[in-house]
């Protein structure tokens, strides 16, 4: 007995076999690429940061000023933040790591990277879709070019398709390089804002360890200015000084008094912004447990990246170079676009006219394609888009070039500022000094009677006064610490694993 469906099998292999030879080329053209190769940037080869060498050690511990000690080649520690030992500095960070808005912005934007990334992979797969419908139509009864009877049926289809796009000239995997590319932008940009909060909110914490050191000077300095002014005004009274001394001191009090609301003003200012870091409110900004500057210590060493490396660890230069690789994959998309472009597609279901037959034999369809288009004439526009993406590359490599040098630059500033930095702590360390022993003498004297009171409080005053200079220095100097610290590419903390809170929703404050 001859089995009615042998012919129906033999036809569809036959229309295979013919199908064939468009997939077997189009496997044989998967492993053809166009498009420019990609060529990573080499690190420059510069041997130093700055035009005459640095001396290896800044300020010698001799000099009261504390010493640190240039370490090159060394790697940067793990949360280098770590290094000023205060434990209220690391809780603070620790804090603006989970809830900063900026870093949840740039988390969020890496995950829709991701996702897009994965996207652009799934056409390396075959497509695979089950459609289904039913349908009633009424046809036309003039349709074969008489009048006749309209037609009333019933149509109910079901199919399985597959398709396939075989990625004969590499556009597919240049679409996916280019989305690759982009999930790394968008980690390092995440890394960079992370490394720019890190400085952002150890700087706001030394501002405001200095800034309370400075209001205490300045309020100690405007009541020994006062208890100066009050004894002035008694020897006037009793004729022993002019007028004009009264007026002297009245106006240097008013001058120091006129510079306790600015930096009062600098400070309210500087825990607000420090609570925005932290992801709160301004009005919880007093619940923050900010570090004494007498409680910082400041690094020993500072370790300072080869310039070799330096390219590897900062984050905006790795994701300038992400952004190359980025247009580099664009200019091969530019290119693919001017060859064929191919597909292979089969389907098999059912399709009858009544529900009772859709299962039957007969009802079943079927289908085998595969089709290529190629651009012939488009009016230049392929090659002009072609042209546009290499000048875009070109833009590309020319910001990549200025994020190196930014970076080379930002290392230089750093290490020459804590130069400057020893050598102006040192200066203020002796002018300290000078007017710490000069205070001591001058009470001294006062307590033997040498030294009348108005002596006395005019030596505390130069010794306040050399006191909030020094003050300044060395939070400068902590500052531009932790400026070389970013300047090198810090290190390698991922904020994503220090379980962010959801937008919108403040953390508390972290006390002592």
């Amino acid at each position: 007995m001859v089995n009615s469906r042998t012919p129906v099998l033999q036809r569809v292999a036959r229309i295979a076999t013919h199908a064939a030879w468009p997939f077997a080329l189009c496997c044989a053209l998967a492993a053809c690429s166009v498009g420019p190769p990609y060529v990573k940037p080499g690190a420059p080869e510069i041997g130093r940061y700055t035009a005459s060498p640095l001396p290896s050690t800044l300020a010698a511990p001799e000099s009261g000023a504390g010493g640190q000690r240039l370490d090159y080649g060394a790697p940067l520690a793990p949360r280098w933040w770590n290094q000023f030992g205060s434990p209220a500095l690391d809780r603070l960070m620790a804090q603006a790591l989970q809830h900063n808005t900026g870093l949840q912005a740039a988390q969020h934007t890496l995950e829709q990277a991701r996702y897009e990334f994965k996207a652009a992979q799934g056409v390396f797969y075959p497509q695979v879709s089950l459609d289904a419908g039913a349908e009633r139509v009424r046809s036309s009864g003039a349709s074969s070019g008489g009048l006749t009877k309209p037609l009333l049926y019933d149509m109910y289809t079901g199919q399985f398709s597959v398709s396939y796009y075989p990625d004969a000239f590499g556009l597919n995997r240049l679409v996916a390089q280019n989305a690759q590319a982009q999930v790394d932008v968008a980690h390092e940009q995440l890394r960079a804002a992370q490394l720019v909060i890190e400085g952002n909110v150890a700087n706001a914490a030394i501002g405001l360890a200095a800034l309370d050191e400075q209001i205490e000077a300045t309020k100690k300095s405007i009541a020994d200015e006062q208890a100066v002014l009050e004894l002035i005004r008694g020897q006037y009274s009793a004729g022993a000084v002019a007028q004009l001394q009264v007026a002297t001191q009245e106006s240097e009090l008013s001058g120091t008094e006129a510079q306790l609301p600015a930096l009062q003003l600098a400070r309210d200012r500087t825990r607000h912004l420090l609570a925005t870091y932290l992801g709160v409110f301004p009005s919880q900004a007093d619940g923050m447990a900010i570090p004494r500057l007498s409680e910082l210590n400041l690094p020993p060493t500072l370790p300072v990246s080869l310039p070799a490396t330096l390219v590897r660890a900062r984050p905006d230069v790795r994701a300038a170079e992400a952004q190359l690789r980025s247009a580099n994959a664009q200019v091969g998309e530019a290119v693919a676009r001017l060859y064929p472009d191919l597909q292979l597609s089969a389907g098999i279901g059912q399709q009858s006219n009544r529900w009772g037959a859709f299962f039957d034999p007969a009802s079943r369809i079927w289908s085998l394609a595969a089709a290529a288009a190629a651009p012939i004439f488009d009016g230049g526009t392929l090659r002009a888009q072609q042209h546009a993406a290499e000048a875009a590359y070109g833009a590309v490599f020319a910001n990549y070039r200025g994020a190196v040098l930014t970076a080379f630059r930002d290392v230089a500033d750093a290490l020459r500022a804590l130069q400057r930095d020893a050598d102006a702590l040192q200066a203020r360390s002796r002018a300290l000094h000078a007017a710490q022993t000069g205070f001591d003498l001058a009470h001294s004297q006062y307590e033997a009677g040498a030294v009348n009171y108005l002596g006395l409080l005019t030596s505390e005053g130069q010794y306040q006064n050399a006191r909030g200079a020094y003050i300044a220095a060395e939070a400068q100097r902590y500052t531009d610490s932790v400026g070389l610290y970013v300047a090198l590419g810090g290190s390698e903390v991922d904020a994503c694993a220090e379980g962010a809170s959801p937008a919108g929703k403040p953390a508390a404050i972290q006390e002592n």
